[in-house]
């Protein structure tokens, strides 16, 4: 199977000829390609030994007993009668949150072997994590991998020149006609498709969606599955009613009582903390969004999730929710604001493009604007910091609409500028304001990872 090219790929790379680099976890949910990106990694070294904990659980002795990391080189250099060498060979520790002894032991590679290079990923690695208080401060590096973006997905599809044609685009210089409508096309399959490597692959060799629902249908089993390992405290039922639920709930403020199985909100939140902790779904937090940072502002009671998916989501509302509407037929047949609205995609994907196109290196919040006071519904889908400001960005499902919402938080917050993100090419929408002169951009909902691209 040929590996498809991904963004973090020169993350590792350069990580790789750090001349100060630090043991490094890859850290993000399950399948979404993080064994991958580093196997291909390791293609760039002389020697390449990779460690399974999960498929050879005999090997979690050796980190036990052995109390130098040197030692543990060599035992593992003569079991995969391959040279562990700092400098020329990359040690791959996978599933490394079955063995928390080998999760310590990167600790003292920065120390006694910082020459050589180790990564480490896993599943349910933030479960581990947690249980060791203040882990490898200062002696561990991590980076954050989610599923494919839309610009991935444009080149795994062979449409890598089209990346280039949106990164030089702007709101003052649209994109040409034909090209934006090949652009809006492409970003409805992607939508369906989803992110997941495996789904992504399908489609690339098939074309067929069926083939792609088919692995999609197999992850969301997986996560499922997943469920009774979190912790032996939580109800697997309690986590797939309120996952069940967050999808419900897309796009909306999360109600608790709508969680099916009578549970109380303290364990619905206990639900949601490890939902989030195990990456399968992001929170929207509301902020006053006064300023910067935005997160000193947040009223916990108002929050939305995401699902970590826009095809596992419509996966699990075919599956789960009956789904009445065949996908090959919406994909084909139905416009784009039908497929747009089903679900909330919309809003979904925007996040989701936000928080791709971040810094690996941490973790990139969402957060969301609400007037609180009593009789109103204006709401701002996102307010990101750009450029040491706060921006408001308005998703539009279709390429319409009077943009009250975002006219009021601009005026309330003294804004100039704004965002609206929808179906349309690249364009600006300048209005007076008593005075005030305030600009709307225009960027297309494929174009979005531009507002925070490292």
């Amino acid at each position: 199977m040929a590996y498809i090219e991904r963004n973090i790929d020169i993350q590792l790379s350069a990580w790789k000829n750090s001349r100060n680099r630090k043991p490094l976890l890859v850290r993000g949910a399950r399948q979404i390609g993080k064994s991958s990106s580093i196997r291909h990694l390791g293609k760039s070294f002389e020697y390449y030994v990779e460690v399974n904990f999960e498929s050879r659980k005999d090997i979690k002795n050796l980190f036990e007993q052995e109390q130098s990391v040197s030692s543990i080189c060599e035992k593992l250099s003569i079991l995969y009668s391959t040279p562990i060498i700092p400098g020329k060979t990359l040690l791959f520790l996978d599933e490394i949150q079955d063995c928390e002894a080998a999760l310590k032991s990167l600790w003292f590679f920065k120390e006694e072997m910082q020459s050589l290079h180790v990564v480490a990923a896993g599943s349910l690695l933030e479960f581990a994590l947690k249980r060791l208080s203040s882990y490898g401060v200062g002696r561990v590096s991590s980076m954050f991998m989610y599923p494919f973006s839309f610009g991935e997905f444009l080149r795994a599809i062979g449409k890598g020149q089209w990346c280039e044609a949106i990164r030089i685009a702007s709101p003052e210089k649209p994109l040409f006609e034909p090209l934006h409508n090949d652009l809006v096309s492409v970003y409805r399959t992607f939508l369906m498709v989803g992110g997941m490597p495996a789904s992504v692959m399908a489609w690339v060799e098939t074309g067929d969606f069926q083939e792609c629902m088919s692995e999609l249908a197999d992850i969301q089993q997986s996560y499922y599955d997943d469920f009774a390992k979190y912790t032996p405290k939580i109800d697997p039922e309690l986590l797939r009613n309120t996952l069940q639920s967050v999808i419900a709930q897309t796009g909306k403020k999360f109600v608790f009582s709508k969680v099916t199985g009578g549970y109380s909100i303290e364990e619905v939140k206990k639900a949601l903390g490890l939902l989030s902790e195990a990456g399968l779904i992001k929170a929207i937090r509301h902020t006053a969004a006064n300023g910067l940072p935005l997160g000193a502002e947040v009223n916990e009671k108002f929050t939305k999730y995401i699902y970590i998916d826009s095809g596992l989501l419509l996966r699990v509302l075919d599956l789960d929710f009956g789904g009445s509407e065949p996908v090959n037929q919406l994909i084909l047949a139905g416009t784009a604001e039908d497929l747009v609205n089903k679900g909330n995609l919309a809003e979904l994907s925007v996040g989701w493009e936000l928080v791709k196109a971040a810094n690996f290196r941490h973790r990139y919040e969402l957060f969301y604007w609400e007037n609180l006071a009593n009789g109103t519904t204006s709401e701002v889908d996102y307010v990101i910091p750009s450029n040491m400001v706060v921006l408001p960005i308005e998703v539009k499902a279709g390429v319409s609409g009077k943009m009250k919402s975002l006219r009021l938080f601009m005026a309330k917050k003294n804004l100039y500028k704004a965002v609206r993100t929808s179906l349309e090419n690249f364009g600006v929408l300048t209005y007076d304001d008593v005075g005030t002169k305030r600009v709307i951009s225009i960027i297309p909902v494929y174009a979005i990872g531009r507002l925070t691209e490292r």
